[in-house]
C-alpha cells in the first residue's frame, strides 16, 4: 500500500457535485399531473399560469402567479401545488433558506409529498445540514413506488450515503452507496454510476484503503468513456491523475493531467493550463535533474523573455480583438437600424394602405346609411310599410358590415402590436361551430341559406378559443355574403392524423377567380375595391385570419371556381 496524499483527500471533498444527486429540471410526472389539474380547474386563472410558467422554466412569474393564486383560493390541493411550485423555484434561484420554508407549508397528505421530502433533503445537503438531509431522504426510502413520482431510488439511496460520508459514518456510508450501486448497475444507468463510484472511491479513501479505492477510480474513468459530459469526463481523469502520482508515475499522470486539460478546454474553461505546465516541468526535474542545475541560470532568463514576450502577444492580441469587436458591433448596429427602417418602410406604406382602404368603406357605408336613412323619413310620411321594411333591413345590413370591418380593424391593430393574449387549450370543435351558427342565423335567414354542422362530437382541437371565433366568424360572414339565396354552407372536419384535423367549410357562392386567390393568399396583401363592385372588400378580414391561423400554428388553403362555390381549408393540431 503506497502513502496517501491528504491534500489530494481534502481535494476531493471540496467538491459537493461529487457526492450528491439531484434534479436539473422539473419532474415530468409532477408535471403531466399539475396540468391535468390545470385543465380541471380552468377558472383558477393564477393557477393556470403559475402552472404554465413553472413548466416552461419561467421562475419568476411562476412566483408571481403562484402567490397571486394563494392569496385569492381557498382549494386545498391547489395551494399545495403552488407551495411545490414556489419551493422548487426558490431553489433554482438558490435561495435554499427560503425555498425551504415554502416546502414545508405543504400538507402531509399531498399526492407528491415524497418529492416535497426529495427537494427537501438536497437543500439540507446544499446548507450542510446532513443529519437534516437524511431524516428527508429515510422518508421516502420505504416508498416502493418511486417511479410513480418521477426519481430513482438509486439516487435516495446515493444522496443518503453521501450525508454519512461527510459525518464520516462509513459503514453506514458504503451500506447505502453499495445498495445505490447494485440498482444502478442494474437500470444501466451509465452517468449516475459514474458519481456512485467516484462516491464509493472516495469512502474508501478517507479510509486510507487505498487497494479497494482504486478500481472504483478506475470504474468511474472508464464509464465516463460513454458518457457526452465533459465535466464528468475531466473529473475522473483529474482523480485517475491524483492516483497514478500518488503511486509515484509522474509519466502515467501526466497523461492524465493532459486529458483532463483537454476536456476543460471543450468546455472553454483553462484555469489550470499552468498547474499542467508546472507538472510538465516537474517530470523533466525527476528525469534530468543534473541538466537543470547546470542550466539553471539559463532556464531562468529564458523564462522571463517568455513571459515578456507572452504577455506582449496577449495585450497585442486583446487589443486587435477589442478592434474586431468593436469594428463588429459597428456593422451589426448598421444591419439592425436598416433593418428596422425598413421594416417600419414596410409598416407605414401598410399603415397608409390599409387607411385608405378603410377609410373608403367606412365612407361609402356612413354615405349610404346617410342616403338609407333620407330614403326611410321620406317613406315614413308616404306611409308606405313595405318599402320602409325593405329599407330598415338595409339600414341593418349596413350597420352589421361597417361592425364587422371595424372589429376586424381592431383585431388587426391588436395583434400588430402584440396586444393580443393567447392562451392555447383543449376545445371542442362542434360546440364552437353551433355558437357561430347561432350568431348568423338571422343573415343565414335572411338570404334563405342552409347551414349544416357536419364535424364530429369527437373532436378537440389544442387553439386560442377566442382567436378560432374570429376566423370562424369572419369565414362564415365571407361566404354568407358571397353566397346567393337558397344557398348552401357547410362546415366539415376531416381527421389527418393523430395530431391534425383539417376544418372545411364549403359554400354555394359565386366563388374566385385564381388571381383573387393568388392574392389573398399573399402574406400581408390587401385588395383594393375594383371599379364599383359591392362583393370586393379590402381582404382584411381574410389576412386576420390567416395571422391568427398561424399564431394557432395551422394551415390555410382555398379552393374555388367562378359561379361554383368556394372551399376554405383550414388545419389545426389536436389535443392530444
Amino acid at each position: 500500500m503506497f502513502k496517501i496524499n491528504f491534500s489530494i483527500l481534502l481535494l476531493f471533498l471540496l467538491c459537493p457535485f461529487f457526492f450528491f444527486s439531484q434534479n436539473k429540471t422539473t419532474n415530468k410526472i409532477f408535471n403531466i399531473e399539475s396540468k391535468k389539474k390545470a385543465i380541471t380547474f380552468k377558472k383558477e386563472i393564477h393557477f393556470n399560469k403559475a402552472q404554465y410558467y413553472f413548466e416552461e422554466n419561467n421562475w419568476d412569474s411562476t412566483l408571481v402567479y403562484s402567490m397571486k393564486h394563494l392569496s385569492s383560493s381557498g382549494n386545498k390541493e391547489l395551494n399545495d401545488y403552488c407551495h411545490y411550485f414556489r419551493g422548487f423555484s426558490l431553489n433554482e434561484k438558490k435561495l435554499f433558506t427560503e425555498a425551504k420554508s415554502e416546502l414545508k407549508l405543504i400538507s402531509k397528505d399531498f399526492t407528491f409529498y415524497p418529492l416535497v421530502n426529495k427537494v427537501l433533503g438536497e437543500i439540507s445537503l446544499q446548507l450542510k445540514e446532513f443529519e437534516k438531509a437524511i431524516e428527508y431522504f429515510n422518508a421516502i426510502e420505504k416508498y416502493p413506488y418511486s417511479s410513480k413520482q418521477g426519481f430513482k431510488v438509486s439516487t435516495i439511496y446515493q444522496n443518503i450515503g453521501v450525508c454519512y460520508l461527510h459525518l464520516n459514518k462509513f459503514k453506514k456510508a458504503e451500506e447505502y452507496l453499495f445498495k445505490s450501486k447494485k440498482i444502478g448497475e442494474q437500470e444501466k444507468d451509465n452517468e449516475a454510476l459514474i458519481y456512485i463510484y467516484m462516491n464509493i472511491a472516495n469512502l474508501y479513501y478517507l479510509q486510507y484503503q487505498d487497494a479497494k479505492a482504486i478500481p472504483y477510480f478506475e470504474k468511474a474513468y472508464l464509464y465516463s468513456k460513454k458518457t457526452k459530459n465533459f465535466d464528468k469526463k475531466e473529473s475522473t481523469a483529474f482523480n485517475m491523475a491524483m492516483v497514478e502520482e500518488n503511486k509515484g508515475d509522474l509519466k502515467k499522470a501526466l497523461e492524465y493531467r493532459k486529458e483532463a486539460e483537454q476536456w476543460k478546454d471543450s468546455v472553454h474553461n483553462q484555469n489550470k493550463i499552468w498547474a499542467v505546465a508546472d507538472f510538465e516541468k516537474k517530470f523533466a526535474v525527476a528525469q534530468k535533474q543534473k541538466e537543470i542545475k547546470v542550466l539553471q541560470v539559463e532556464n531562468k532568463l529564458k523564462n522571463t523573455q517568455r513571459n515578456a514576450l507572452f504577455f506582449s502577444a496577449i495585450a497585442l492580441l486583446l487589443i486587435l480583438t477589442g478592434g474586431v469587436y468593436l469594428y463588429a458591433q459597428r456593422v451589426k448596429s448598421s444591419k439592425i437600424i436598416l433593418r428596422q427602417k425598413n421594416k417600419l418602410d414596410e409598416l407605414n406604406a401598410t399603415k397608409d394602405q390599409l387607411f385608405s382602404i378603410v377609410s373608403h368603406d367606412l365612407r361609402s357605408s356612413v354615405n349610404a346609411l346617410k342616403s338609407s336613412n333620407s330614403k326611410l323619413s321620406a317613406t315614413l310620411e308616404t306611409k308606405n310599410y313595405d318599402e320602409l321594411n325593405q329599407l330598415i333591413v338595409q339600414n341593418s345590413s349596413i350597420a352589421n358590415g361597417t361592425y364587422s370591418l371595424l372589429d376586424n380593424l381592431l383585431h388587426w391593430a391588436l395583434l400588430q402590436t402584440k396586444q393580443l393574449y393567447f392562451h392555447k387549450e383543449s376545445i371542442h370543435l362542434h360546440s364552437v361551430i353551433q355558437q357561430i351558427e347561432y350568431n348568423y342565423k338571422p343573415l343565414l335567414l335572411e338570404k334563405a341559406i342552409t347551414f349544416e354542422n357536419l364535424v364530429s362530437k369527437s373532436i378537440f382541437l389544442f387553439v386560442d378559443l377566442d382567436s378560432l371565433k374570429i376566423v370562424f366568424r369572419n369565414l362564415l360572414d365571407n361566404a354568407i355574403k358571397f353566397s346567393k339565396e337558397n344557398g348552401q354552407i357547410t362546415f366539415s372536419a376531416n381527421e389527418i392524423d393523430s395530431d391534425y384535423c383539417q376544418v372545411i367549410i364549403q359554400d354555394t357562392g359565386i366563388g374566385m377567380s385564381r388571381n383573387t386567390i393568388d392574392e389573398l393568399l399573399q402574406e400581408g396583401e390587401l385588395l383594393a375595391k375594383k371599379g364599383n363592385s359591392e362583393i370586393i372588400g379590402t381582404g382584411l378580414g381574410l389576412q386576420l385570419c390567416k395571422q391568427m391561423i398561424k399564431k394557432n400554428s395551422g394551415t390555410f388553403e382555398i379552393e374555388s371556381e367562378l359561379n361554383k362555390g368556394t372551399k376554405m381549408i383550414l388545419t389545426f393540431p389536436k389535443t392530444k
